[in-house]
């Protein structure tokens, strides 16, 4: 990832809001999670699938949640990015904290808490990369390219930057349909 996302891309380090859990350590507004959260509407994603959130981490640890408990009914799945090629319909998302999750799965034992993370929207994959949108990116929608193995698994972020730590992957029959372009 490019490292921009929840904090409005402009940067300025975290600053505390003491009392406020939900935006403490983060720059303010935080506007990426709504953006992800008004496409799966738009896309007719129910909320019980994905619920809207003003922060990543909430609608993550809820799909988790969700997958854990009944797999077989789960709209969307965490796949781990070194084994599963994204496609149009998932969510990449990334941990952007200072100490990041070695795992998608470490995040169960931290559910609830606040962490700096960003998803983006799946739109296309095409042979060495995957297309995504994303909102909040440097303040803006944002469509990226991030290069991907020949297999179509995401390459790891370069060092210093975060990486996309889960996929939550669609099942195919609930898939968010790709934002249209504006032309």
């Amino acid at each position: 990832m490019a490292g921009e996302g929840e904090d409005g891309g402009a940067g300025g380090g975290p600053r505390a809001v003491f009392g406020l859990d939900d935006i403490a350590f983060y720059d303010y507004p935080a506007w990426s999670a709504a953006f992800i959260s008004s496409v799966a509407r738009r896309a007719g994603v129910p909320e019980s699938d994905l619920p809207s959130s003003s922060r990543h981490a909430r609608y993550i640890d809820a799909v988790i949640m969700h997958a854990a408990a009944d797999p077989e009914h789960a709209a969307y799945l965490p796949r781990a990015p070194e084994d599963y090629a994204p496609v149009e319909g998932d969510l990449l998302c990334a941990d952007r904290a200072y100490v990041r999750l070695p795992h998608w799965t470490a995040r169960i034992a931290e559910r609830g808490r606040p962490r700096p993370m960003h998803c983006d929207v799946v739109i296309r994959t095409r042979a060495g990369f995957v297309e995504a949108i994303g909102g909040n990116v440097q303040g803006m929608v944002a469509l990226r390219r991030f290069p991907a193995d020949s297999e179509g698994r995401v390459l790891p972020a370069p060092f210093g930057r975060p990486s996309f730590i889960v996929i939550l992957a669609a099942r195919r029959e609930t898939a968010p349909v790709p934002v249209a372009s504006a032309e």
